[in-house]
């Protein structure tokens, strides 16, 4: 592979409904689109997930540009590429900025498959012809909100509940959940809302089978996670405090987590992300994909990664008629009875619907 062309535009996607949690309201999704192109004409697409302001991480829309454009594309291009491994290895000078990184090594990704005559997936080495897929729901304004959305979702075959919890929005609505829902898999996510000194109130959770609380504790901690997880009998799921195999390995030494989310912008692409699945998979730690309101693109490369055997839990990657009234890719990605189907088609296995791309495009800019 020799990388001789690379376009970034800006989208914004507005979302059918506002998305909250405890660090934000969403009613429109902007990100970057990167659209790489191989010295014999192939074409590769990739999607950051960092978000306008550093809620999530240190890393936003703007920052992304700015090293793909000053640092990461300049060390791609016109050099040639045996395999995508090859990415993480010229990137690991830069530090951090994992989103960004994720974003053209995504690309490259695709490309490779593409040349390889392998969908994504068998390029990643999955085997899984569908995917499991569970559900993120954010805060709503009522638990009765929350219940008729919950309902509405187990009807349409999600397999696990994923619910936005930040204190004064926590307990009271997991035992109401509870109590409706008997047999649904259920999993509360803090996003880092809570404190050491909640620990009484957290243990409050073990009453309710939760398949895990996700990052209660701070973004960048696996010291006070491991306290907590000895007070808990709830598995404790570690998002953002993982940004890479090393992170995964301590955090699973100290006791920190039970289970690990794995999110491909959040650890730096998917050669990472499939280490730290490795890793997991050695150590007896179930994994799951992570969702980040990605358009189509981002969710196929998700669903790619998922096919991978110790992904055992549902993940977030619904279907786009979930967030997008039209996705920016063909056929939509599509959930039916708690399942995906995977794409076979070599590369991310959908065709991008660029008259849909250039309706949402807000800037761009070419590289060569």
């Amino acid at each position: 592979m020799k990388i001789t062309e690379v376009t970034v535009r800006h989208l914004q996607m507005k979302l059918k409904a506002p998305f909250t949690t405890s660090f934000g309201t969403f009613t429109n999704r902007d990100f970057l689109l990167l659209e790489a192109k191989d010295a014999d004409g192939t074409v590769g697409w990739g999607e950051s997930v960092a978000f306008h302001a550093p809620w999530y991480n240190e890393e936003t829309l703007q920052t992304n540009w700015h090293m793909l454009e000053d640092f990461l594309i300049p060390l791609i291009l016109n050099k040639e590429l045996k395999h995508p491994d090859e990415v993480n290895e010229i990137f690991a000078a830069i530090r951090k900025n994992n989103m960004a990184k994720s974003t053209l090594e995504g690309a490259i990704w695709d490309i490779y498959s593409q040349q390889t005559n392998q969908s994504l997936a068998e390029a990643l080495g999955g085997r899984k012809e569908k995917i499991e897929v569970g559900i993120s729901i954010g805060i709503q304004k009522s638990i009765e909100d929350l219940i008729a959305l919950v309902d509405g979702y187990i009807k349409e075959g999600y397999k696990r509940m994923k619910v936005k919890i930040k204190p004064g929005w926590d307990i009271d609505v997991i035992r109401t959940l509870r109590e409706k829902f008997p047999d649904t898999a259920i999993m509360a996510d803090a996003n880092s809302a809570y404190r050491l000194e909640d620990t009484e109130l957290l243990k409050q959770l073990d009453a309710f089978d939760l398949t895990m609380i996700e990052q209660p504790l701070a973004s960048d901690d696996i010291i006070d996670h491991a306290k907590l997880q000895k007070e808990l009998q709830t598995p404790i799921c570690l998002d953002e405090s993982i940004h890479s195999l090393e992170d995964a390995r301590k955090a699973v030494e100290l006791g920190s987590t039970k289970i690990i989310n794995i999110k491909i912008g959040r650890v730096g692409g998917l050669t990472e992300a499939k280490k730290i699945h490795d890793y997991c998979a050695a150590n007896d730690i179930p994994v799951w994909c992570g969702g980040m309101l990605e358009s189509g693109i981002g969710r196929s490369h998700n669903i790619a990664l998922t096919t991978l055997p110790n992904f055992i839990l549902p993940g977030d990657t619904a279907g786009s008629s979930r967030y997008w009234e039209k996705d920016i890719i063909a056929p939509e990605v599509v959930a039916e009875n708690g399942y995906i189907i995977v794409p076979t088609k070599a590369g991310i296995g959908y065709e991008v619907d660029r008259k849909a791309v250039e309706a949402y495009t807000v800037v761009k800019k070419d590289y060569k």
